[in-house]
């Protein structure tokens, strides 16, 4: 199992299937999928979708850690970072949150952490993000992490750019 983590303001733990309602409850906002390929309108493939993540299992030290507000009520799921195995070698990052938690910092701090865990206990060498060009919201997320622009990459038919952080720059 994944560890733990807490910053003044968050607490992200890895995430099980009690998040499952509020999941599919923050993917059925169109803003927050906008940039994102899924069966966001076929409420019986959205769920089978999500139960599929939560169930799989990763590699040591990847997956998913649900974030949490540390001041607020401890069950009410603020978003989730993701760091998973990715093409060819790669491993990705990745984050969602409910647009009333945006604007925040929340995604760059939760981050934070899990990029401090992938290269301080996962021991990787560099972690990647593929965003679509007009994500400037994400794209900001990656820049303020540290990640650069590297390519872009055609994925599910459309463009994205990809960004990516490597050890030795953290």
């Amino acid at each position: 199992m994944n560890p733990t983590f807490k910053t003044s303001r968050l607490i992200l733990r890895p995430r099980n299937t009690s998040d499952l309602d509020q999941c599919i409850l923050m993917d059925k906002d169109p803003q927050v999928t906008l940039y994102i390929c899924g069966p966001w309108a076929n409420k019986e493939e959205h769920r089978n979708f999500v139960i599929e993540r939560m169930r799989t299992v990763y590699p040591s030290g990847l997956g998913y850690w649900s974030v949490l507000g540390k001041h607020d009520r401890n069950d009410v799921l603020l978003g989730w970072i993701l760091l998973l195995p990715y093409n060819d070698n790669e491993t990705e990052i990745g984050w969602r949150f409910t647009r009333s938690n945006w604007g925040f910092g929340y995604a760059t701090e939760a981050a934070s952490v899990i990029l401090k865990h992938a290269f301080r206990t996962v021991h990787l060498s560099k972690v990647i993000a593929d965003i679509i060009p007009s994500n400037s919201r994400s794209i900001r997320v990656a820049e303020k992490l540290g990640m650069q622009y590297f390519e872009d990459r055609f994925i599910n038919g459309k463009i994205h750019h990809s960004y990516q952080i490597e050890l030795a720059d953290y």
